[in-house]
């Protein structure tokens, strides 16, 4: 009578299914069939009894082991195996070998829910289901079980036991946790349904678990049975509703946990995963499931507990279950089974019944028709640029921003941010660093005690805390301490702060009060990408787009997230992500090992981007020949004529886009003290194209030495600064002010070049020198940082260097014996622009090659970046713009353009016309394409340890790797 009742309930609270369509069946049913009947027809009972076995195999252990899984293939006939730890080479060596061994074609599982590393050294690793769960576009998640559906087809999976599909409602999980993608039935359906179809479009079956949910559970199945007191409306209503949805979505196979569900199995302690009324009435009865029923592993405490080996086995074949997953003793289940039948405990027919399921999967995933796999190229097929960018795809729309108070992030004033960061948890964190400081200058600030690091805390307006915790496992311990807990307030109460969570979503759950907290980032794992990514978002390179698939108490609700705004920032990414050619891009690595090894240069930077995304960005060499020191690819290099581009022409187009003097003024107006001379009536359109007949160069510093024995004469230089000799050209050597005046006089009196047309000069960035200071009372560095380079975020393109960075952070240029005797470090290598204090339009800027990307960027993206516009789209227009074409001249206004004559190699022979650029003596080069979104600088020191080594320009290398970039495109 009380079976009656609970039936009873039982068919009154589960919805009414449709009945499955067979999702074992191929399109060729007939040859299914076919091959199916023969299989059937030769097997003895033996045989048949073992095609329910699959049990654990390892590719890391010794020959003991494989001798033991050939015998069991060859004594039992099992019907599969599931491979646990190695490696994926060794894996497949084996699958080969026990293939070969077995008579009837071995079914091939696997643990992989996020990917090959869930088991196997030397694999790819995805999100785990929880980060997914953020993910609000569900052809990603297709596209992830797509991907993970070629990494098993290529070493010989057949069944993938994923998607994990419980729906995590209980925070204190033990064991499901991040391995869910939520607390929210609808999201956990969602993608479990795009997983399944993406795997099994691939020909790998999928497998949901563990039905009939292990969500709600603060205890782990492998180590004891845990317990779920719910009723039957509950369980319809929110654990069994994925299962429901993935049976209308062509689902091959299910897993049954161990639980005790006393809603679904009135006897006391006895496991789902055994309950006949569970796997049966209503797995395949009530909901109609027609695939194949995989026992959970039949060795976990929450089954092995409940009866003895083999006994357990032949309980869970009772139950329902077609396959049963790591027995603990093969032969004892066969002969308890075998016992079963022949007592008619069992009829051969049932046991007919999960076989031929068995078999119909094997056909299915082209067992029919077995081929040895490929033993070599392994690697290579299954860590790829398409995992690597879908890995970056999913972060990005993973990570989740749940409050952002004032419109803290993204961070747009960085010329007023004072930015630090405080470390906390006990995991790395050196990726999510470095490219904060990509952005901006942040600094670590560290301390043993709150006090000391309060104190320390007090110069900064923000404060960027991250929390990492271990990233190895799924299970790893996420909480915060008490200790971490008291400081996270504390530095709360007196700073802008903004939290990144490197770790699960429930961290949050220990933070009592976010009252003080400004923004609250969750970036759910701590890999390398991720801290990348969530970096990138910090600054508004990238939006963020996830929501949260856990509620944190009642404070931010799952589905919480705020979508930020693009500032159009430099972000970092591969160059698929652009569709460039990973692997033709690293022909550059060979380029530049040549530089170092033919001595063209002792080492430099390159960096690519294109459609704002760096995807190249490498240092090479060392800093000087003795090969001491190597180059970092944030080290500072002397930029030389590029200066012309980043540090001259900015200024310029600004006093033109105020309406200060347009391209025909003539630069006697513009400059009165060229009224007069054979300057006054070249019009600065004439003067920045290099077509108004101006001297190439003046050496002005070598009538201020003995020519004889290259030392200074004392009445231009001292060796101690003063207040009559404050201009540095160098260590120890300063060069009397009124010195300045005697340049700008020497320009105006130069002679004009006879001949009309085309020649470069450099003179006309000197005499904007003095027209800005006349202009705006202030020098030039200080406008730029001011306007630009602060802003921008571009801290190491500055002028005079020594002043904010240390020697060891900056490039030496040319051992000086011609007029400054010394090493130049940090002391600009031109020689007029040293006279010029180390100021001038023509050269004096140092910079890394990141922070001449940003000013670069800008410029390809018509004067706007990150959130701020600094010219008008006209400006950079008018200034990039060949005036003089028609006489065959490339040039711009200050800018470089491509050549007109093939013979000549100012740029790629692939660059468009719209782009844009400049070289540098010292061996630099930037330049930008709008047309095709490429960007590229090269930064070296080829005039060390002397400039009249000019092998790097003789063999065209810096246009040539452009053109090697222009190739890597991906058409």
């Amino acid at each position: 009578m009380k079976k009656l009742i609970i039936a009873s309930i039982f068919l009154a609270y589960i919805t009414n299914y449709a009945q499955q369509e067979d999702p074992l069946l191929t399109h060729d049913i007939e040859n299914q069939k076919e091959w199916v009947n023969s299989i059937m027809k030769n097997l003895t009972l033996d045989q048949k009894i073992g095609q329910l076995f699959m049990i654990q195999a390892y590719s890391n252990k010794d020959k003991k082991h494989t001798n033991f899984i050939k015998k069991m293939i060859k004594k039992h006939h099992i019907g599969g195996l599931i491979f646990m730890q190695g490696t994926p080479e060794k894996q497949v060596q084996l699958t080969n070998i026990y293939q070969l061994k077995s008579k009837t074609p071995l079914l091939i599982g696997f643990d992989g829910e996020w990917g090959l590393d869930m088991r196997l050294k030397n694999a790819f690793r995805y999100p785990w289901n929880m980060t997914l769960g953020a993910v609000q576009k569900g052809v990603l998640i297709e596209q992830f079980g797509k991907q993970l559906g070629e990494h098993c087809k290529r070493i010989g999976i057949h069944i993938n036991f994923a998607p994990v599909v419980d729906i995590n409602t209980n925070p204190k999980n033990p064991i499901i946790g991040n391995r869910s993608f939520g607390e929210n039935k609808y999201n956990v359906a969602k993608k479990a349904i795009a997983f399944t179809k993406g795997m099994q479009s691939m020909g790998v079956l999928a497998n949901a678990k563990h039905f009939p949910g292990h969500g709600d559970t603060s205890t782990d199945s492998h180590k004891t049975l845990p317990f779920l007191d719910f009723n039957l409306k509950r369980l319809d209503s929110i654990e069994l509703y994925p299962y429901r949805q993935l049976f209308d979505s062509d689902l091959a196979s299910v897993m049954i946990a161990h639980l005790n569900v006393p809603s679904l199995e009135p006897k006391k302690g006895v496991p789902t995963s055994i309950s006949y009324k569970v796997v049966t009435e209503l797995l395949k009865e009530k909901m109609n499931f027609n695939g194949l029923i995989f026992t959970d592993a039949l060795n976990m405490k929450g089954a092995a507990n409940y009866a003895k080996p083999g006994d357990i086995d032949l309980a869970a074949f009772l139950a329902g279950n077609d396959m049963l997953l790591i027995p603990e003793d093969v032969k004892e289940a066969v002969k308890k089974i075998k016992n079963a039948l022949k007592n008619n405990l069992i009829s051969e027919a049932r046991l007919n019944q999960s076989v031929q399921k068995i078999l119909k999967a094997k056909y299915l995933v082209g067992l029919n028709n077995f081929k040895p796999i490929k033993e070599t190229e392994i690697r290579s097929d299954i860590i790829t640029s398409k995992d690597k960018l879908l890995y970056r795809s999913l972060m990005k729309e993973a990570i989740t921003l749940v409050k952002n108070d004032n419109v803290t992030l993204p961070i747009r004033d960085l010329a007023k941010a004072k930015i630090a960061y405080v470390k906390l948890g006990d995991s790395d964190h050196l990726s999510f660093m470095n490219t904060l400081k990509k952005y901006a200058q942040v600094d670590i600030i560290s301390d043993k005690n709150l006090t000391g690091l309060l104190q320390k805390l007090k110069p900064y307006n923000t404060v960027i805390i991250g929390y990492h915790k271990s990233n190895k496992t799924p299970w790893k311990r996420f909480k915060m301490s008490e200790e971490e807990l008291v400081w996270l307030q504390e530095i709360s109460k007196g700073h802008k702060v903004i939290l990144d969570v490197f770790a699960s979503p429930y961290t949050l759950l220990d933070i009592n009060d976010f009252s003080t907290i400004d923004a609250v980032l969750v970036s759910y794992q701590n890999s390398k990408v991720s801290q990348e990514i969530s970096a990138q978002m910090i600054f508004g390179a990238l939006e963020t787009k996830g929501k949260l698939p856990v509620s944190i108490k009642n404070i931010f609700p799952e589905g919480t997230g705020i979508t930020t705004s693009n500032l159009l920032r430099l972000s970092y990414s591969i160059p698929e992500a652009v569709d460039m050619d990973s692997k033709l891009l690293t022909k550059i690595d060979a380029v530049t090992k040549m530089v170092v090894d033919s001595t063209m240069a002792p080492g430099g930077q390159v960096l690519v981007a294109r459609y704002g995304k760096v995807i190249y960005h490498k240092s090479f060499g060392y800093h000087t020949y003795n090969k001491k020191q190597k180059v970092k690819v944030t080290d500072l290099y002397d930029l030389a004529s590029v200066t012309k581009i980043l540090g001259g022409l900015p200024l310029i187009m600004k006093s033109e886009e105020m309406g200060l003097f347009n391209l025909n003024t003539r630069l006697g107006d513009l400059l009165p003290y060229l009224k007069g001379t054979n300057k006054d009536t070249i019009t600065i359109k004439q003067a920045l194209s290099h077509t108004g007949k101006i001297k190439p160069w003046i050496p002005y510093y070598l009538e201020t030495i003995d020519t004889i024995t290259k030392t200074p004469f004392n009445k231009y230089y001292s060796k101690v600064k003063s207040k009559d000799s404050s201009i540095k050209v160098a260590e120890d050597l300063y060069l009397i002010n009124s010195y300045t005046d005697s340049i700008y006089k020497k320009i105006a009196e130069a002679p004009q070049r006879s001949e009309a047309g085309y020649k470069y000069s450099g003179l006309i960035f000197y005499l904007f020198k003095k027209y800005i200071k006349d202009t705006y009372h202030k020098e030039m560095d200080y406008l730029n940082n001011e306007n630009f380079y602060k802003p921008l975020g571009a801290t190491s393109l500055t002028y005079n260097p020594l002043k904010k960075f240390s020697k060891s952070e900056i490039v030496p240029s040319e051992i000086d014996d011609y007029y400054r005797n010394q090493t130049l470090q940090g002391h600009v290598h031109d020689m007029g622009a040293a006279m010029m204090n180390g100021v001038s339009g023509n050269a004096g800027l140092f910079a890394n090659s990141n922070d001449i990307a940003k000013m670069m960027q800008m410029y390809l993206q018509a004067g706007y970046y990150g959130g701020k516009r600094y010219f008008e789209p006209k400006t950079i227009h008018k200034f990039n713009y060949r005036y003089y074409e028609k006489d065959s001249i490339r040039r711009g206004l200050g800018f470089d353009k491509p050549q007109l004559n093939p013979e000549d190699k100012a740029s790629s022979k692939y660059a468009t016309a719209n782009s844009f650029g400049h070289s540098g003596f010292t061996g630099t080069y930037t330049w930008a394409d709008p047309d095709t979104g490429l960007l590229y600088v090269f930064l070296s020191n080829r005039v060390y340890p002397t400039m009249a080594n000019n092998k790097l320009g003789e063999q065209d290398i810096r246009t040539n790797i452009l053109d090697l970039i222009y190739e890597a495109i991906i058409e």
